[in-house]
């Protein structure tokens, strides 16, 4: 018998315990090991890589994924953790890679290099605007416009065309065009400038799915490269942009245009010339052409006649236009959009009542109309808008010229108006609403009325007693 058996109170029993019966009586540790021994077995390809020591620190519990199934859940994390989940290790760099749909390009090469496909083979959205630019590293001039910023070097040009001398050559441009579309057939959406025929020929050949594309410093021999683009919907064309660079879209371009992209929705016309012939050849073949947008246009006079032709035209934009049609012609000759709904001026100058009397006539039909910041925009062109007797939803703002008695005299004909915004219309006064004005506000469904900070001010202090001469903090004694 031992002598803990003779002895059970002796204080040799309370031994202090081994690490042998911890490591027996707790073996969910050792369930551990077997199952890291089992992961780094089933990740690693070559069983001469397997070892009996795993390194646990390294171990990526992720591999039992596949590449579908993390993909899915990486997709539903939001945007904002993109780029630290790319970090993880180059698998989920790669994943992350071909989640994204929608890039800009600033590093001409790395397209060239093929590197782009690479790492984002699925692209659908490619902005190539600020990649086809040379901006010089040491230069400390920033040119900031509305469509692209960029390092210039000091030297100014004479011509004032900032951006002419600062592009790449339209060949490299093209062999990017063609790298793209090699690696992108999926693209559905591209931005380019000083592209050529031959380079957008490419891009329809093997692109199939285009259906959006934004072309800057655009002239007509470039158009002939985008009939081959079947499935075209909405277009942008830029021509010239002051300052920046100079070409030239006329009718011709136009009429290769009309002619060849049918299915166009959605087309916008910025800085580009032409006449009533090009916008007549668009209104005739582009019979899906729902919204037409004209941006600091050089057309000549009497296009807006052409407007007609486009018969299922819903949304007529003029922007940042210095004329709209000098001399628009007899109104027997203007006609009317019959499915336009929406008429929006911004930033216009409306200085002519010829063209604003033949405006408004070709845009009877609308229910919406939207101005703001244009100047010009006074009681006797103001008149001209009564002619619209549909309109539902009316908004002004930055209209300085236009008085209470001008927006009297043409919204009272129009039955039903719904909506009224008046913003910052300064010579718009409280004080010359007529009771026939009034009453026209009260079966209105919304309306803002801010013409002037004057206005809005007294409307926020109705009920606190301010604005009385002090009266509330100065008594007499």
């Amino acid at each position: 018998m031992s002598v803990l058996e003779e002895n059970p109170d002796s204080p040799l029993k309370k031994r202090p315990p081994r690490w042998s019966d911890i490591w027996l009586k707790n073996t969910k540790p050792l369930k551990h090991v077997v199952f890291d021994l089992k992961l780094q077995s089933f990740a690693s390809k070559d069983p001469k890589s397997q070892t009996l020591i795993p390194h646990f620190a390294n171990i990526d519990r992720t591999l039992l994924l596949s590449d579908e199934l993390l993909l899915k859940i990486l997709s539903e994390l939001p945007l904002s953790q993109r780029n630290p989940n790319s970090l993880v290790c180059k698998r989920w760099l790669n994943l992350q890679g071909r989640l994204v749909r929608s890039l800009k390009i600033l590093d001409w090469d790395f397209l060239v290099s093929g590197r782009l496909i690479t790492r984002f083979p699925n692209l659908a959205h490619v902005n190539l605007l600020n990649g086809c630019l040379f901006s010089p590293r040491n230069s400390g001039i920033l040119l900031t416009h509305r469509m692209v910023s960029m390092q210039i070097s000091s030297g100014f040009c004479s011509n004032w065309e900032l951006l002419e001398e600062n592009l790449l050559p339209v060949e490299v441009v093209d062999r990017g065009l063609q790298a793209l579309a090699n690696g992108c057939p999926n693209l559905r959406r591209l931005v380019v400038i000083n592209a050529s025929e031959l380079g957008l020929l490419t891009l329809a050949e093997e692109c199939l799915t285009l259906q959006e594309l934004e072309l800057h410093k655009c002239n007509d021999n470039v158009l002939r490269g985008i009939v081959a683009c079947e499935n075209l919907q909405i277009l942008k064309l830029v021509g010239t942009v002051d300052g920046l660079y100079s070409s030239l879209v006329s009718d011709i371009g136009l009429t290769i245009l009309a002619r060849g992209c049918k299915r166009l929705v959605k087309l916008e016309l910025s800085g580009c010339e032409g006449s009533f012939d090009g916008i007549k050849a668009i209104g005739q073949c582009c019979l899906m052409l729902e919204e037409l947008t004209i941006c600091d246009h050089r057309m000549e006079d009497g296009w807006l006649a052409a407007l007609s032709y486009c018969e299922n035209l819903k949304t007529l934009k003029l922007l940042t236009c210095k004329m709209i049609d000098l001399n628009p012609g007899p109104d027997a000759n203007l006609g009317f959009c019959p499915a336009l709904e929406r008429l929006h001026l911004q930033k216009c100058l409306l200085q002519n009542k010829k063209s604003m009397r033949a405006l408004f006539r070709v845009c009877k039909a609308v229910r919406e109309v939207v101005v703001m910041d244009c100047w010009g925009l006074d009681n006797d062109m103001f008149t001209f808008a009564s002619v619209c007797r549909r309109v539902k939803f009316l908004s002004l703002e930055g209209c300085s010229l236009l008085t209470t008695e001008g927006l009297e005299a043409a919204i009272l004909s129009w039955q039903d108006l719904e909506t009224l915004i008046v913003v910052s219309c300064k010579n718009i006064k409280e004080s010359g609403i007529s009771p026939a004005l009034a009453t026209l506000f009260c079966t209105l469904k919304e309306l803002r009325w801010r013409p002037e900070a004057k206005s809005l001010l007294s409307s926020s202090l109705v009920g606190t007693g301010m604005g009385k001469r002090g009266g509330k903090f100065f008594k007499r004694t």
